[in-house]
């Protein structure tokens, strides 16, 4: 009988060790559950809450961001500074060409004044054929002639283009027209059909002021000016 009841103790002191086991692990549990509540509540209120940086400007949220400029073309922010009846010419043109733009238009216009010189004191009509209106053209073209004809021949330099400015502007239709005053040193000389100058120096620039206006259709294509009227300013 002593050994069954050994047995009994035994098994009931086994049940209870076992209960005491899993009464342990369920208030570590319950403990561990209460930390992890505690922090992540916690980080929740700080994510709420956000604490500002270095980075951040305590009034940001006050401080209004200012409306963007509405940015210009660049053909309207080119031709303010002159009078009112040029600077009326230019915007027409710039309306009439959206493609426009003045200081484009100015350094192919110093190129032209170079290229139309150069070509006419050497005698090249068909450069300039290129770069004139008919009108101007002819003139030029006869004034080619009768130098050839009378047996003389330019060596003519240009040295600088001292200035270069707007001296008109206005659309006439489709057609804009621009004139232009150059200011500008040239050393001319005149030969002979022997070779012998006859006329000016290399060494001596003189000043010369032409006006010059270039024309073009808005409606074409083709992005080129021509000259089409000279005068002396």
């Amino acid at each position: 009988m002593e050994w069954r009841r050994a047995v009994v103790r035994r098994a009931l002191f086994g049940t209870f060790e076992v209960l005491i086991e899993i009464v342990i692990l369920a208030m570590i549990a319950a403990f561990l559950g209460l930390r992890l509540y505690s922090v992540l509540g916690r980080r929740a209120e700080h994510e709420e809450e956000p604490v500002p940086t270095r980075f951040d400007r305590p009034d940001k949220a006050a401080t209004p961001r200012p409306a963007p400029v509405a940015e210009q073309p660049r053909a309207e922010r080119a031709v303010g500074g002159f009078p009112p009846a040029i600077e009326q010419g230019l915007r027409d043109i710039s309306s009439a060409d959206r493609r426009f733009d003045l200081l484009t238009f100015m350094e192919g216009a110093k190129s032209a004044y170079a290229m139309i010189l150069e070509a006419f004191w050497r005698g090249d009509k068909d450069e300039l054929r290129q770069l004139c209106d008919s009108d101007v053209y002819d003139s030029f073209a006869a004034a080619i002639d009768a130098r050839a004809a009378a047996g003389e021949t330019l060596d003519n330099r240009l040295v600088r283009i001292e200035d270069s400015t707007v001296q008109s502007a206005s659309l006439q239709g489709k057609t804009a027209r621009i004139a232009v005053r150059f200011v500008a040193d040239i050393a001319t000389v005149t030969r002979d059909k022997d070779g012998n100058v006859v006329a000016g120096s290399l060494d001596d620039a003189v000043e010369s002021v032409d006006v010059w206006t270039f024309s073009r259709a808005t409606n074409s294509s083709a992005p080129d000016w021509l000259l089409d009227e000279t005068d002396e300013g």
